[in-house]
């Protein structure tokens, strides 16, 4: 499972943002007191609730979030999210970031989502890949989970894909195999992704215990479920969408990786709008 680092992340973006100061947000006095309403343009699943609670956190502590909904929730068009209170100045400062983070997590959870629905009532489960945004990785799958979808490894240091690059370099799927065991043990999880029957066949006879069927379409994922027969977890990726990807679950096979949750992904359209302010002790 992905570690998070919410303090990290939302550091590092505020760096990004403020730099040497926020010059806009001078002419709001730091006497002046407000409250927003972070409202929701259109339906979504709520993900991110961290790294905006810890956006203001960092910025200013006098700022308090409260929510109306959870992480997870299903939200709908014109719901309020949350009210923020607090210094109007630390409020403008953090909108961008403490939004950025909110509206892209919530984006991946909500397409994950869509994917988890659309396989709904098959063994099928949505898996995630390494296609991610530059270091929000753990935070994007965080929103994959959120949104009903299953991590697979974190990166390339805490599981074994044996892809076709390594397999051209080590001459085979079976040389491949043997020789990754061979550097980690037999205890070690090992997964190799195969483009056509026959290496599926080499793989199952080399003792694998996970295969990614890359680019087959619906009929060869068919054969290839059966000539496995139960012998190794199954995963399907490469040219499944969302209008086929009810056929390829019904295939049988276990998992069903895309990148599009995370690459392709749309942040959810929200906005931060003030109520009236007024200066404080007004």
């Amino acid at each position: 499972m992905a570690t998070l680092n919410i303090p990290q992340d939302v550091r590092l973006a505020l760096a990004e943002d403020i730099g040497s100061g926020d010059l806009s947000a001078r002419l709001i006095s730091t006497a002046v007191l407000g409250q927003a309403q972070v409202i929701s343009r259109e339906s979504a699943v709520l993900c991110g609730v961290g790294w905006f609670d810890e956006t203001f956190k960092q910025l200013d502590p006098k700022v308090t979030v409260s929510w109306k909904c959870a992480e997870g929730d299903s939200v709908s068009a014109d719901q309020v999210l949350c009210t923020v209170t607090g210094p109007a100045r630390s409020i403008v400062t953090g909108e961008r970031v403490a939004l950025n983070f909110l509206q892209l997590l919530s984006g991946t959870a909500t397409v994950t989502r869509q994917y988890v629905d659309a396989i709904r009532g098959t063994k099928a489960r949505i898996l995630d890949t390494r296609k991610t945004i530059p270091n929000l990785r753990a935070a994007q799958k965080h929103a994959v989970r959120i949104g009903g979808g299953v991590n697979h490894r974190m990166g390339l240091y805490d599981a074994v894909l044996i892809k076709e690059n390594h397999i051209l370099a080590a001459g085979s799927v079976a040389k491949a195999i043997t020789t990754i065991r061979r550097l980690l043990g037999v205890n070690f999880k090992v997964e190799v992704e195969v483009e056509n029957l026959q290496q599926l066949r080499d793989a199952l006879f080399a003792g694998i215990d996970q295969v990614l069927l890359d680019n087959m379409d619906i009929a060869t994922v068919k054969e290839a479920v059966a000539v496995n027969n139960a012998r190794s977890v199954l995963e399907a990726s490469g040219g499944i969408t969302l209008e086929n990807i009810r056929e390829y679950a019904e295939t049988g096979v276990d998992f069903i990786s895309t990148g599009a949750i995370t690459k392709n992904v749309r942040a959810i359209d929200l906005s931060l709008r003030f109520l009236p302010v007024n200066p404080a002790g007004a």
